[in-house]
């Protein structure tokens, strides 16, 4: 087995994780640019339509979209690594600024619910693994499967019909009431329903893995020998099972904050809540092409900088996995 070369092992990494950044824009902008839609509507509106030739040609030029789409690929990137990502075409300003009023909104939201379902998720697996069998683990498996299987989108406008249009306790729309940004209590409360489809969607999920995780565990040959010791139960769970299952947890875990983002870019759109997720359905409808491309660029690094992550976490839990990366490396390396 060859030694481990840390420097070849994360350069690797690095190399791998801008390749696909590299390889992630050029899709996103040749895929944007040939579907099918006029962007200059995003701009000028419907003063579109009474344009001549003259003025479309010029439109164009002024947006930079009368060139051949590789030329304008290559303009972009050479823009992007000096900082410049050009305009929202749907707002008249800086993508970087109109991006800066939303991301807070969706940090709060996916951050606050990933927690939850971090947290959640663990408590909520141990439990029905210490309950194995039992008529609570029994209910608590039948309703999570249940949960876990009903749509994000149906789930949210059955929670705006109960709480929101029939009882009126919750506000339906928005992250905030209007005059009240600052209103830490109005955005929690704003927060709520939101947060609890964000929660509900994954909690069952990754709480059944770490459940299953655990069983397997307290079948291993060492826990049958601590419990013919006489060792407690709850000390072989907590003090040897779950430290054993953590560390495959955390690299679960990892891989689940891209699908907790797609989550919350859902439940964005349907409560109207002025996040990414909302952001990035208008860039899409209205071909604000410069806005959509660097909200996929930012959702793609984030994607595969967790999924790198995960796999780094792996490959310490098990040694044969960097192994084989480091065998894979070296080979290269003599060639």
């Amino acid at each position: 087995m060859p030694k481990s070369n840390p420097i070849a092992y994360y350069g690797k990494k690095i190399l791998v994780f801008l390749l696909s950044v590299l390889v992630l824009s050029i899709v996103v902008f040749y895929v944007a640019r040939l579907a099918p839609g006029d962007p200059l509507v995003s701009y000028y509106g419907e003063r579109t339509e009474k344009m001549s030739p003259k003025e479309r040609e010029w439109a164009l030029k002024k947006l930079g979209l009368n060139e051949p789409i590789h030329v304008q690929y290559i303009k972009w990137l050479g823009q992007a690594f000096h900082g410049n990502f050009g305009i929202s075409f749907k707002y008249k300003q800086d993508v970087l600024k109109v991006i800066r009023g939303r991301i807070v909104n969706t940090l709060l939201l996916g951050g606050i619910g990933f927690l939850f379902i971090f947290a959640g998720s663990l408590l909520l697996g141990i439990f029905c693994a210490w309950k194995e069998d039992r008529w609570s683990d029994r209910i608590l498996c039948k309703i999570g499967t249940i949960s876990s299987c009903i749509p994000e989108f149906w789930l949210s406008i059955v929670l705006i019909l109960i709480f929101a249009v029939t009882l009126r306790i919750l506000p339906s729309s928005g992250a905030y009431s209007t005059g009240k940004a600052e209103d830490v209590g109005d955005r929690i409360w704003h927060l709520i329903m939101p947060l609890t489809i964000v929660t509900l969607e994954h909690l069952w999920y990754y709480a059944y893995m770490i459940r299953n995780k655990i069983l397997e565990e307290v079948r291993e040959d060492y826990v049958l020998l601590a419990k013919s010791k006489g060792v407690a139960k709850r000390e072989i769970l907590f003090k040897h099972c779950l430290r054993n299952v953590m560390p495959a947890y955390l690299s679960i875990m990892a891989i689940a904050v891209p699908h907790v983002l797609g989550g919350t870019y859902v439940v964005e759109s349907v409560f109207s809540y002025p996040g990414i997720g909302a952001l990035s359905y208008e860039s899409a409808r209205y071909h604000d092409y410069n806005l959509l491309m660097l909200l996929c660029i930012m959702s793609g690094i984030l994607v595969i900088f967790c999924n790198m992550l995960s796999q780094i976490i792996n490959e310490h839990i098990d040694p044969r996995m960097k192994a084989h990366e480091v065998t894979e490396i070296s080979e290269v390396t003599r060639l």
